[in-house]
């Protein structure tokens, strides 16, 4: 049956419009390569490349029972660093505190548990580990000027070894304000790709676009202030009318792929699109 639903989202993606070609008017240029789907409620939240290729999907059936319990009701856009899984987690509107997820290699879960700062907002969009594998950025929902950074979870040394307190350790400054991020991954130590929800074109032209985040350094531990841009307008395909919401977005470094998750409208939103690019020259 998922197979058919699947098939049958394919070929009414065929008949909507929508750019072929994404690219940007300086470096990277991306060409969209294909489209696949996923079920919303199991993978629409976000989704992680492993290291032999396959894909790790998440959505609100993929918070354990144990977790729900805890008050752990939404999870975001994971990341997967040196075979570990980061997971984002936040709680209801109340919640003083966030949570980040770490599985091992070995299928071992830990929980760090970071209390929320003065102004800070409880949202937990995404988890993004740096290549070297020593800092996790995240962010929060709404208008901002900023991404969080923390010491990552068990592989940066600096981290209790089996879960625990996780305190903020700089900031990423963003010399323009961004809005809804709801993912981002790293291309490289400089650089980051991030999806906004963004639909007011208030703050960049495009609707629902994706973002660049150029960085003057890998990150080190030190304050750093990032360079915004956006690349182009995320598609927004369907047979379907309605508001659209951009979610996840996957680069793996082992393809040169890049990955972003799409909601459609109505109906169409039990299954997710997932598009496709690739990064060309010229």
């Amino acid at each position: 049956m998922k197979r058919q639903l699947f098939a049958l989202f394919s070929l009414l993606g065929a008949f909507t419009l929508g750019a072929g070609t994404a690219q940007a008017a300086g470096d990277p240029h991306w060409t969209e390569t294909g489209t696949a789907y996923t079920d919303t409620l199991g993978g629409g939240q976000g989704l992680a490349t492993r290291a032999d290729g396959s894909l790790l999907y998440r959505g609100l059936a993929s918070i354990p029972l144990d977790l729900r319990i805890k008050g752990w009701n939404h999870i975001g856009d994971p990341d997967i660093a040196r075979g570990h899984t980061f997971d984002a987690y936040q709680g209801p509107d109340t919640a003083t505190s966030k949570m980040f997820a770490v599985t091992t290699p070995a299928g071992k879960r830990y929980e760090y548990v970071h209390q929320l700062n003065p102004g800070e907002k409880l949202n937990n969009s995404f988890a993004a580990v740096s290549p070297d594998g020593q800092w996790l950025v995240s962010g929060e929902w709404g208008g901002q000027t900023r991404l969080q950074v923390f010491p990552a979870p068990l592989l940066n040394p600096a981290t209790p070894p089996t879960g625990g307190d996780l305190k903020e350790a700089w900031q990423i400054t963003l010399d323009k304000p961004v809005r809804d991020i709801q993912g981002c991954d790293f291309v490289n130590d400089t650089r980051l790709v991030c999806a906004s929800n963004d639909a007011t074109g208030t703050l960049f032209p495009e609707i629902r676009p994706l973002l660049q985040v150029d960085l003057p350094r890998a990150l080190d531990g030190r304050p750093v202030t990032g360079s915004v841009t956006s690349l182009f307008a995320l598609p927004q395909r369907s047979v379907c009318t309605g508001t659209f919401e951009a979610e996840g977005v996957d680069y793996f470094a082992g393809s040169g792929t890049l990955r972003v998750e799409m909601i459609p409208p109505g109906v169409c939103a039990v299954a997710t699109a997932v598009y496709s690019y690739q990064q060309v020259t010229g």
